[in-house]
């Protein structure tokens, strides 16, 4: 491929305090070798565009910020090159199936009310143990495997802009919410299955997923949403015909006799949360 001087940025702008509806812009960008999607963006608001709006922070594919369409496909723009776009012309929109704030700002929200509905974190009976740990939860190396992969969502939405059925089911809680619901029930340290299928055999739930498997192909971090949402019918059958195993949370474990912190250590600070 020649080499690039220039590119051409294709931007869909929206502004609700001036705008009726969205339209496109293009502004022309130097380009530069190991350019990102989101160095260009940068450049387009120095050069042409001081009130373009966008989300980023980490610039390294970890914080999930920048999650927007990319030539017509959801991706991170601090992870994407504009070289391997295969063209001069980047074409920039905010990620679909959510409300636009502004410009490439889409509105989250509904996306993490769905994940605050599946509850999300550990639930256990030892109210006290968690709210003062003594000690850690005891897990195996097989039992972490059996969860890890899903542990690596960032929440940046592409899995929930590739989907065609969250795309027209306002119900459906998409796949980051169940992948991170599926998360937790895999977890052996979690006995909180009985009170999230509450909401995941109803409408929510993963029924109504046709495993068109976007969710997964479009994820920066390979979390693989579309598995999940696979193994999670199959365990609410299981549970549904009673034929699911029902694990017990794994304990605590217990503090070894005659071991302390090494000198010069400090405590860990208070917690602020």
């Amino acid at each position: 491929m020649t080499a690039m001087k220039e590119v051409t940025y294709r931007l869909r702008r929206f502004d609700p305090a001036h705008d009726e509806a969205p339209h496109w812009e293009e502004y022309r960008v130097p380009f530069t070798e190991g350019m990102t999607v989101l160095d260009g963006l940068w450049k387009v608001k120095e050069l042409h565009a001081p009130g373009l709006a966008w989300r980023s922070s980490c610039r390294m594919g970890v914080c999930g910020s920048c999650g927007m369409m990319i030539n017509g496909k959801p991706g991170l723009a601090c992870n994407t090159q504009i070289s391997e776009l295969g063209g001069s012309v980047v074409a920039v929109a905010p990620l679909p199936n959510f409300a636009i704030i502004r410009d490439l700002v889409p509105d989250l929200g509904p996306m993490f009310d769905a994940h605050r509905a599946l509850l999300p974190y550990l639930l256990r009976d030892d109210t006290e143990e968690q709210e003062r740990p003594t000690a850690e939860y005891w897990q195996s190396p097989e039992e972490l495997e059996h969860y890890l992969q899903f542990s690596y969502c960032i929440k940046c939405g592409c899995c929930m802009a590739g989907c065609p059925t969250y795309a027209t089911d306002p119900v459906y809680s998409g796949p980051m919410p169940l992948t991170q619901s599926h998360r937790y029930n895999a977890d052996g340290r979690d006995g909180g299955f009985a009170a999230r299928k509450v909401v995941l055999f109803g409408e929510r739930g993963p029924w109504r997923c046709h495993y068109a498997g976007e969710c997964s192909r479009v994820c920066p971090k390979g979390v693989d949403p579309a598995k999940a949402i696979q193994i999670m019918k199959r365990e609410l059958v299981f549970s549904y015909l009673r034929l699911r195993k029902q694990k017990c949370p794994s304990a605590a474990t217990k503090r070894l006799e005659g071991v302390g912190r090494r000198e010069g250590i400090p405590e860990a600070p208070v917690r602020t949360v």
